[in-house]
């Protein structure tokens, strides 16, 4: 299932915080999640129970770091986050404002209708993520820049270095890292938003209780990342985007293989 390097480490969660749960008698850790995504949301409980509306002024990014007990540059990417999602608006000069209602009910729906919570949804998911991140790998191998090609292969590199030496954490956090640098060397903020969406919807899905470790599945992740690297380093789109289609299969695959064998043994 494991598919920009962080200085922060992610932020505890009400769930990271709690004991490991038990699903079917097993043991399962608490997922990783970025920090940014967790900063993320908790701007957006700051903006609830502050009762501030669209249009409204929101704290800098200097006080709202203040106020999570964070870094500025987590508190900035959370930002671009929520400004992709239609959630805030940033005006340069100006600071920080709640977006306008119909952006915050189209992420709304979204988040609704599309929460993973049955096989038909992961499923769909998964399709999902094979157009975008086909898409995005695609356009990052005429687009990435020196800087960005830099990003992806050190995530590569760390996605090795963390199953070589079982280091789950480090795995997990360069697989993310991985994927959301693909899609940034895409040049295309919708592009980005629905990767990182997807695989946001794709981490919820564990309430049906799928949980991997570093086996062979994540193996095989680690040479289709090299694979997809070279050939946006190559700049030779259309086999970018062929392997990132072969990596998501396969992942795939994996998935529905622990499902089977969770439920049939």
């Amino acid at each position: 299932m494991n598919d920009t390097p962080a200085t922060d480490a992610a932020l505890p969660t009400q769930a990271s915080r709690a004991a490991a749960a038990t699903v079917n008698g097993a043991d399962v850790r608490p997922e990783y999640r970025p920090a940014y995504e967790v900063v993320a949301e908790r701007i957006l409980e700051f903006i609830a129970e502050s009762g501030l509306v669209a249009g409204d002024r929101m704290p800098t990014e200097n006080d709202l770091a203040q106020r999570l007990n964070t870094s500025r540059t987590v508190v900035r990417e959370a930002v671009k986050i929520l400004s992709a999602l239609g959630r805030v608006r940033a005006h340069k000069g100006r600071g920080l404002f709640v977006a306008d209602d119909e952006g915050m009910l189209i992420t709304s729906r979204w988040g609704g209708f599309f929460r993973p919570v049955d096989l038909d949804h992961v499923f769909m998911l998964f399709e999902f993520r094979r157009v975008q991140e086909m898409a995005a790998s695609s356009l990052a191998a005429t687009r990435a820049t020196p800087a960005e090609l830099r990003t992806i292969e050190v995530a590569v590199q760390r996605c090795r270095h963390g199953f070589v030496h079982g280091q789950v954490d480090e795995f997990n956090e360069a697989d993310e890292a991985f994927h959301g640098a693909v899609a940034a060397a895409s040049h295309n903020a919708f592009l980005v938003s629905a990767v990182r969406d997807a695989r946001r919807l794709q981490r919820q899905s564990s309430a049906i209780g799928i949980h991997y470790t570093l086996g062979e599945g994540t193996e095989s992740a680690v040479a289709e990342h090299e694979v997809i690297y070279r050939a946006i380093r190559d700049g030779r789109p259309d086999e970018a985007a062929e392997a990132t289609a072969a990596h998501l299969d396969r992942t795939l695959e994996d998935y529905r293989r622990e499902i089977q064998r969770r439920l049939f043994g």
